[in-house]
């Protein structure tokens, strides 16, 4: 079995390594990690789209009511839009779903395959998929949260925000829970974003906080307060606008927490370290209830 201290040196480890490469797939954290025993992974390798970048992995409880339907979760990992693959996050999968969600996480297009806004395309793809097709897995198609982190959290909340992604079906979106995420960043600056986003003829159509309004979702959002990758500021400046136009935002900054730390605390071992799990759970199922 593995020690605290070894999985504690691993995260270390792995940590200097992502943040260096702005959070790359987590696959050697993922696969050393205990996973929860009240989930599994129900489906896997199921195609929303075309191409071996449009598949998705599907989670949910060992246990749950017979005949009850379970609110959705689509989950999308980060990797600076250039990075990352659903295989480096079954701990998250399963983590999220061992908190009672059928839990979704689709792999999208990544640069320089696509700019933007390929990749929204993508991720609004996999929703409708999980609008159409999650009942068939014991899923709620009318109550769905997304959920996501870094460049995972900036597609899931202009999906949230942005009403031309999801159309009607945003309407079963109750919710949206952002970590580490980059929402207010222009000017475009550093290699990254100007290879993502400066081609766009519009610079602030590619900022999430351009499309605040009285009709977003509620949101959480999470953020660590040692983030040097994507700065707080972030999250407090979104978290402020959604306020003013009149929509609920919870904010929760993290003390003594990296931008890898707020989603490695997802796994078993490190839960204890930072909520995050539980502030998401908590957010996801009270929105959910209404």
């Amino acid at each position: 079995m593995m020690t605290r201290l070894t999985v504690a040196g691993l995260a270390l480890v792995l940590g200097g390594a992502l943040a260096i490469a702005a959070c790359s797939p987590l696959r050697t954290f993922d696969a050393v990690m205990p996973k929860d025993g009240s989930s599994r992974k129900v489906a896997g390798d199921v195609a929303y789209g075309e191409g071996p970048r449009r598949m998705l992995d599907i989670y949910a409880p060992v246990d749950r009511a017979s005949g009850g339907k379970l609110p959705i979760i689509v989950f999308f990992y980060g990797g600076s839009w250039a990075d990352g693959t659903r295989e480096g996050y079954h701990f998250a999968g399963r983590a999220l779903a061992g908190q009672g969600f059928l839990t979704i996480v689709p792999d999208y297009r990544l640069v320089p395959e696509v700019r933007f806004p390929g990749f929204l395309q993508d991720c609004a793809a996999a929703v409708h998929w999980a609008r159409a097709h999650a009942a068939q897995y014991g899923g709620d198609p009318d109550r769905i949260v997304l959920v996501g982190h870094s460049a995972g959290a900036y597609n899931a909340a202009m999906l949230a925000l942005d009403p031309q992604w999801l159309g009607a079906d945003r309407a079963a979106v109750r919710g949206f829970a952002g970590l580490a995420g980059p929402y207010d960043f222009l000017p475009l600056k550093g290699d990254v974003v100007e290879r993502t986003f400066g081609a766009w003829p519009r610079a602030d159509e590619t900022q999430p906080i351009h499309y605040a309004s009285a009709s977003s979702p509620p949101t959480l959002l999470l953020h660590g307060g040692e983030d040097g990758t994507v700065w707080p500021k972030n999250s407090i400046n979104l978290s402020r606008r959604l306020k003013a136009a009149g929509t609920e935002s919870e904010l929760r900054v993290y003390p003594k927490t990296g931008h890898v730390g707020i989603v490695t605390g997802l796994a078993k071992p490190f839960r204890g370290d930072v909520p995050v799990l539980k502030d998401i759970a908590a957010f996801a199922h009270r929105v959910t209830a209404k």
